[in-house]
C-alpha cells in the first residue's frame, strides 16, 4: 500500500494549464474563465496571501458562494502553501466562531456582504470585492508561486469539521498526498478528461465538492457551478443544452431528481453518476437506471477521514441490484480490513468492523491527539502503517464486495451528512426549559429519514403548542441546519432499558397527521405563492397559511429547495435559519417582506484584476 506520493493537486493543475491554457476551466451563470486566466488570478492572490503571512500548514477560512471566485481563492490558498477551511455563512455564529478558533485560522476570505455577518474576533479578514483588496491583488505579479512539489504531500490541503459525539465538532486534517491520490484515481475511474463538464452544486463544506472541483481541474475539464446550489441548483444546470460527463450526488438527491426531472433529463447527468455519503437503496438505483439506462451508477464509500472515497461498487443497466447496494471493493492503494475487537480478520460472511489503511488517510483531528490516537491506530498487517477505525459494521460477501450493515455506535448519516446524536443532544439539553433529551433517526414514512428529538421539560415547565418550534429554533441558533431535528416531541419521561440506556423502540412516533391546509387562506399573492411552494415541495394537495413546514414533513434538504423557490419568486436570499425561525407561510411571508424592504442590491463580485496568461 505504501507508494510514492503523487504530484499534489495544485501542481497537477499548473501542468494542465500548460496543456490547455485556452480551455474553459470554471463557469458560473454568465461568467467563464479559461485555465490561463484562472491560473493568473490564483497566482496573484497567492502572492497577496503570502505577503500577509499565509504559508505551510496555515489555515485560511473560505466563506464564498459557489463560483469562479471560490475556485480562485481555493487554488490561491494552496499555491501559498496553506490549507482551506470551508465556512458556511448559514452556520450559527457560535459554531463559526468555534471553527475559526479551534482551527487557529490565520485569515478569513469572503466577500463584503458575508463577512459583515460573521463573528471573526481578531482574525484578519479579506473581502475579495473590497476595492483596496482588488487593487492590491492586481499589483501582484502573475508568475506562479508554490512550495516545492516534494514538500507538499505531507502539508495540509484542507480542514473539514464534522459532528462530534462529545458535543463539539472536530476538524479532520487532510494532507495533499491523500487528496492527490484520490483525485488522480477518480479522474481515471470516472472518465474525466479535456472537455469534460462536471456540475458543482454542493457546499464547499461538504467533501463531495472535492470530486466536483479538483478532479476536473487536474484533468482539463470544466467546473460548471450553480449559484442556487442543492438539488434545485443541479436541476437548473440540467436545463442547459449540454450534458455532463459525471455528476456526484447523495442518495437523497438521487431520489428527488428521479421524481422531478422531465423525461430525458436524467441522462444529462452523464455517463457516470457517483452517489456517496450514506447507504444506497436498491430501489433508488433501479428507478434511476430505468430513466438513464446509459449511465453507470457508482456507489462510492469513504469517510471524511479517508479523503472522500476509498471503496466503490458499480452498477449498470441490466445488472442485478440487491435491496441493499454493496459498498464494493477498495480503490488502488487502499487496504480494507474487516476485523473483530482484537484486530483479527474475520472470515468472509462474518460481520466485523471496517478499518481502512493506505495513502488516503487524514493526519487526524486538529488539536485532538487523544481522539486521533483512538481512531487512527497501528496497522498490524503493514509495519509502520496506520489504519482508520471507521465504526462501520460490514460483511464481505462471497464475490469479495463489502456490504454495509450499520454502525458500531449511534452515529448516523442523513442526506450525506454525518450526524452524532450526542452533539445534538448536548445542545438541546442546554435549553433552559429542557431537563433531558434523546435524539434518534426515524423512518416512519418509507424514504423519509428524519432526525427526531424527544425532550423532557424541566420541573415547573409546561408544554404548549409553540414549545416544539421554540426548541427547534434554539437548536437552529447553535447547530448547522442538517443537525437541527426536523421534529421535536415533548414527553413526560424518556423510556429507558433495564441497563438505564435510552430505549429507541419505546420512543413514540411523532404525530405528523396534522391536517395540512385546514387553516386560514392566503391573504395576498406572496402567501399564495408560498402556500403553493409548501404544497409542491412537501407533496401535499394544499398547505395553509399557518401550517408548519417541518411539522408537515419538511427537512433540511427540502428546506434548501424552499429557499431556492423563494429566491426565484421574490428575488430574496433567505438564510436557512430564517425558515427555522419562521416555519409557517404567514411568518415566512413577513420575513420576505422585511428582507425586501431592507435588502440593498448585492454588490457584484468584482474579478481580481490582471488576467493575462501566466503559467
Amino acid at each position: 500500500m505504501n507508494k510514492p506520493a503523487p504530484m499534489p493537486a495544485p501542481h497537477l493543475f499548473a501542468a494542465q494549464v500548460a496543456r490547455t491554457p485556452d480551455a474553459i476551466a470554471v463557469s458560473c451563470d454568465d461568467t467563464a474563465v479559461t485555465y490561463a486566466e484562472l491560473n493568473a488570478r490564483a497566482n496573484r492572490f497567492a502572492r497577496f496571501l503570502r505577503a500577509r503571512g499565509v504559508g505551510p500548514d496555515c489555515v485560511v477560512g473560505l466563506c464564498l458562494p459557489r463560483g469562479v471566485d471560490m475556485v480562485v481563492a481555493l487554488l490561491a490558498v494552496w499555491k501559498a502553501g496553506g490549507a482551506y477551511l470551508p465556512i458556511e455563512p448559514d452556520y450559527p455564529a457560535e459554531r463559526i466562531a468555534f471553527m475559526l478558533a479551534d482551527s487557529r485560522a490565520a485569515m478569513l476570505v469572503g466577500d463584503r456582504e458575508l463577512l459583515d455577518e460573521i463573528p471573526v474576533g481578531r482574525i484578519l479578514t479579506v473581502a475579495i470585492d473590497d476595492p483596496a483588496v482588488v487593487s492590491a491583488v492586481a499589483a501582484e505579479p502573475a508568475e506562479p508561486t508554490m512550495p516545492p512539489v516534494g514538500a507538499l504531500p505531507g502539508l495540509l490541503a484542507y480542514v473539514i469539521y464534522t459532528s462530534g459525539s462529545t458535543g463539539r465538532p472536530k476538524g479532520v486534517a487532510v494532507p495533499h498526498g491523500g487528496l492527490a491520490t484520490y483525485a488522480l484515481w477518480a479522474a481515471t475511474a470516472y472518465g474525466i478528461g479535456e472537455g469534460s463538464r462536471v456540475p458543482l452544486h454542493s457546499s464547499l463544506a461538504f467533501d463531495l465538492t472535492v470530486t466536483s472541483v479538483v478532479v476536473p481541474l487536474i484533468s482539463g475539464g470544466a467546473v460548471v457551478a450553480s449559484t442556487a446550489g442543492g438539488v434545485d441548483g443541479l436541476a437548473e444546470l440540467l436545463a442547459g443544452d449540454a450534458g455532463f460527463a459525471m455528476a456526484k450526488v447523495v442518495p437523497a438527491h438521487l431520489a428527488v431528481l428521479a421524481r422531478t426531472l422531465p423525461a430525458g433529463r436524467a441522462a444529462r447527468l452523464g455517463e457516470c453518476l457517483v452517489v456517496g455519503g450514506e447507504a444506497l437503496a436498491g430501489a433508488d438505483v433501479r428507478g434511476w437506471l430505468e430513466q438513464a439506462p446509459g449511465t453507470v451508477l457508482v456507489n462510492e464509500y469513504g469517510p471524511t477521514e479517508t479523503v472522500v472515497g476509498c471503496c466503490v461498487f458499480r452498477v449498470a443497466a441490466g445488472d442485478p441490484v440487491a435491496d441493499a447496494v454493496p459498498i464494493g471493493g477498495p480503490v488502488p492503494g487502499t487496504g480494507l480490513f474487516v476485523l473483530d475487537d482484537s484486530l483479527a480478520e474475520v472470515p468472509d460472511g462474518v460481520e466485523g468492523e471496517l478499518y481502512i489503511a493506505g495513502a488516503q488517510l487524514a493526519r487526524g483531528y486538529l488539536g485532538r491527539p487523544g481522539l486521533t490516537a483512538e481512531r487512527f491506530v497501528a496497522c498490524p498487517f503493514e509495519p509502520g502503517a496506520r489504519m482508520y477505525r471507521t465504526g462501520d459494521r460490514v460483511r464481505r460477501e462471497p464475490d469479495g464486495n463489502l456490504l454495509f450493515l450499520g454502525r458500531a455506535d449511534d452515529q448516523v448519516k442523513i442526506r450525506g451528512y454525518r450526524i452524532e446524536p450526542g452533539e445534538v443532544r448536548t445542545v438541546l439539553a442546554a435549553h433552559p426549559r429542557v431537563s433531558q433529551a434523546a435524539v434518534v433517526v426515524r423512518e416512519d414514512i418509507p424514504g423519509d429519514r428524519r432526525l427526531v428529538a424527544y425532550v423532557v421539560l424541566a420541573a415547573g415547565e409546561a408544554a404548549d403548542p409553540e414549545t416544539p418550534a421554540a426548541i427547534r429554533r434554539f437548536a437552529a441558533s447553535r447547530l448547522p441546519d442538517y443537525l437541527v431535528p426536523a421534529t421535536v416531541v415533548v414527553l413526560d419521561a424518556i423510556p429507558l432499558t433495564v441497563n438505564g440506556k435510552v430505549d429507541p423502540g419505546a420512543l413514540p412516533a411523532p404525530d405528523l397527521s396534522a391536517a395540512a391546509g385546514a387553516g386560514r387562506e392566503p391573504a395576498d399573492e406572496r402567501e399564495r405563492v408560498l402556500c403553493a411552494a409548501f404544497a409542491e415541495i412537501l407533496g401535499l394537495e394544499r398547505a395553509g397559511v399557518d401550517d408548519d413546514f417541518f411539522e408537515l414533513g419538511g427537512n433540511s434538504l427540502l428546506a434548501t429547495r424552499l429557499t431556492s423557490r423563494v429566491r426565484a419568486a421574490f428575488g430574496v436570499e433567505l438564510p436557512m435559519k430564517a425558515l427555522f425561525d419562521a416555519p409557517t407561510v404567514a411568518r415566512l411571508a413577513g420575513r420576505i417582506g422585511d428582507r425586501k424592504n431592507n435588502q440593498t442590491a448585492r454588490p457584484a463580485l468584482r474579478p481580481m484584476r490582471g488576467q493575462e496568461n501566466a503559467r
